[in-house]
């Protein structure tokens, strides 16, 4: 009797056993979703922070000519003593970033000068104007993208604005760098091409310029990025100025990246080869 008590026992206890074991599954389950939803929370939240974070850093600020004309822009300083110099970057942003916001023209790639590495080793001064929508940074012929005669209303404030950053901040004249993506890469070759005695160095990023004027720009130091895949701006506009400046004796940087389309400021801009190589520049 006691034997069929203990069989009895055992043959109920054993499909007990299995739901309790199923139910603790599915608790468990349950939880460590659970656990990786607060997780993916926590960190996205902690990104916005840093991204808050480093947005902060940019002071807002606008310039307004004698005209009445003006141009909104951000403006970062690393540091500052009285008997320094530094260097100053112009960064210049895409058309999905032009407004009147003064908050866009942060979306991509300027952040990376805010790294407490870039500061701490390379403090420096850098300006990040918004272009007002329906405008550009460059004037380029749309048939071969030769040079137009006058620039546009926002690089004619932006290099005034760089006129008074030099006489009312310590700004190290040798030490003037330009760089921009997209239609920001564009207006850097413009930039460069109207006003190459201004700037000690040049990283456009999936841009193009016009390639008559590479006699102009050869002697400018100029690091070229693009990816292969891009199919807003072809990379074969980046390839045409670099073969273009060959030929006029220059020596540019080119990083051609594979397998990658228009975002190729992601890896731009995160490169610490080509941030120490801009900052190695001088006039």
């Amino acid at each position: 009797m006691i034997r069929m008590a203990i069989m009895n026992m055992l043959f109920l206890s054993f499909p007990t056993q299995k739901i309790l074991f199923k139910r603790t599954q599915q608790i468990m389950s349950r939880l460590d979703s659970l656990f990786l939803a607060y997780l993916t929370v926590f960190l996205w939240l902690g990104n916005i922070d840093t991204l808050t974070s480093q947005s902060s850093l940019f002071t807002y600020q606008q310039y307004i000519n004698e005209k009445g004309d003006s141009l909104n822009y951000r403006q970062l300083l690393s540091d500052y003593d009285t008997n320094s110099k530094y260097p100053l970057v112009i960064f210049l942003h895409g058309a999905g970033e032009r407004g009147n916001d003064n908050e866009a023209q942060l979306k991509w790639g300027v952040k990376n000068f805010t790294s407490d590495n870039i500061m701490k080793i390379h403090p420096s001064i850098v300006l990040a104007p918004q272009c007002p929508k329906n405008m550009s940074w460059g004037n380029f012929s749309e048939d071969d993208m030769s040079l137009l005669p006058s620039p546009t209303k926002p690089m004619q404030l932006l290099i005034e604005l760089v006129k008074k950053t030099i006489n009312t901040m310590p700004v190290d004249v040798n030490r003037i760098y330009i760089t921009g993506l997209s239609m920001g890469g564009i207006g850097t070759f413009d930039a460069i091409s109207r006003y190459p005695d201004l700037f000690a160095a040049a990283v456009p990023v999936c841009g193009g310029g016009d390639v008559t004027k590479a006699n102009i720009i050869a002697k400018i130091p100029i690091w070229v990025f693009h990816g292969v895949r891009d199919t807003t701006l072809s990379a074969k506009l980046s390839q045409n100025m670099i073969n273009a400046l060959i030929k006029e004796g220059a020596e540019p940087g080119f990083t051609l990246y594979p397998e990658v389309g228009h975002f190729s400021w992601i890896a731009a801009y995160s490169d610490p080869m080509m941030m120490e190589w801009l900052y190695r520049q001088h006039k």
